[in-house]
């Protein structure tokens, strides 16, 4: 995608425009490697607005990756929580003790190394890079890929192997000699508040007259993606076990969905189970007890990356066994009034608010 002979280059219009919008976010002004990593870990499939607040308490909380190695997971998990996708925290965790113990605590300079680091992929890794080290790193991801397809007219689907690379190729040439941070940051404005999903609205782009898909009127059927699966839906049980004014809390497993968040126990309903049924099941299973199913306290429904759930929580009498942590990582009897101290995905959150207003 060449610039016109005697034209401004698109890095550069691109850029101009981003500072005229001047966007006010708080990690813009960054230039402290640590602070722009943990934007760019919290922005993956994550709105601005939402991330604006969990952003500044994270490094309220943790202002340096030391403070951040030498912290417990559980207090990372919940400032995280609410912010969805928790492996994310889990690597960071993870990561920032890795840069602690192998470089005291000196980050990465090369999209190359942060790349080592867990929970950073090859993007993540480059816009790292360019925009904290100026690397001429190159940066693609929905954003990026559906701009410079509209902007070039690019017919084949944007995630195989050959889009990759024309995507690339497009990417540098629209980036031309231009700053690789200013860049990265200009496109994701372009995409974020002009080069929409759906319905961009195209009047305006600062770059419309360099848009091929505008021209041949297309731009409203790119970027062209593969057809999206069904997305399952599942029944899963909780039970609500209390006693003495505290509440049974099961620990979830670290390498598992919501790894190291608590939860009312239960799980997945199998084929032909009634609800109880199946939380009796799990509760065997998973804690080593029996219990007898009472009324429902409430279902809520919610939505993950490729599934969705509906989690039924009933209150449950334990009759028989002491809970152990066969199926889970720790059990805990813990006082209502604590329940919001300790992390907990969104769906239990709800219970657990619920319980906690019972009383």
């Amino acid at each position: 995608m060449p610039a016109p002979a005697n034209k401004t280059p698109i890095g550069a219009i691109l850029i101009r425009w981003s500072r005229r919008r001047n966007r006010h976010l708080p990690w813009r002004a960054a230039r402290d490697p640590y602070r722009i990593w943990v934007s760019e870990i919290m922005l993956q499939q994550t709105r601005v607005e939402t991330v604006i607040p969990y952003y500044r308490s994270f490094l309220y909380r943790f202002p340096h990756v030391k403070d951040l190695a030498r912290a417990d997971l559980q207090s990372v998990l919940k400032i995280w929580e609410g912010l969805g996708y928790y492996a994310r925290a889990r690597n960071l965790h993870r990561a920032a003790k890795q840069v602690v113990g192998r470089a005291d605590g000196r980050l990465p300079e090369s999209a190359s190394e942060w790349e080592q680091l867990p929970g950073i992929g090859r993007y993540a890794a480059a816009a790292i890079a360019s925009l904290a080290n100026g690397e001429r790193a190159i940066a693609l991801d929905a954003n990026a890929r559906r701009i410079l397809a509209r902007m070039s007219a690019y017919r084949r689907e944007v995630r195989d192997a050959r889009a990759e690379h024309d995507l690339m190729e497009c990417f540098q040439s629209a980036r031309g000699r231009s700053a690789p941070g200013n860049f990265f940051q200009a496109m994701m404005d372009l995409g974020q508040l002009v080069c929409l999903p759906r319905r961009p609205l195209c009047a305006e782009c600062p770059v419309i007259s360099r848009c091929e898909s505008r021209k041949r009127g297309i731009q409203n059927r790119l970027p062209v993606r593969a057809k999206a699966a069904r997305i399952p839906h599942y029944d899963v049980t909780a039970a609500a076990i209390l006693r003495s004014g505290k509440a049974l809390l099961a620990r979830r497993p670290e390498g598992k969905i919501l790894g190291g968040m608590w939860e009312f126990p239960g799980g997945k309903r199998e084929r032909g189970e009634t609800l109880p049924a199946c939380l009796r099941r799990e509760l065997r299973e998973e804690l080593g007890v029996d219990v007898r199913v009472r009324e429902k306290l409430i279902a809520v429904k919610h939505a993950f990356t490729h599934f969705r759930i509906t989690l039924h929580v009933f209150f449950c009498d334990r009759m028989r066994g002491r809970p152990r942590p066969i199926g889970v990582a720790e059990v805990r009897w813990v006082g209502i009034s604590q329940l919001r101290s300790y992390p907990m995905g969104k769906a239990d959150r709800i219970a657990a608010e619920r319980i906690t207003g019972l009383r």
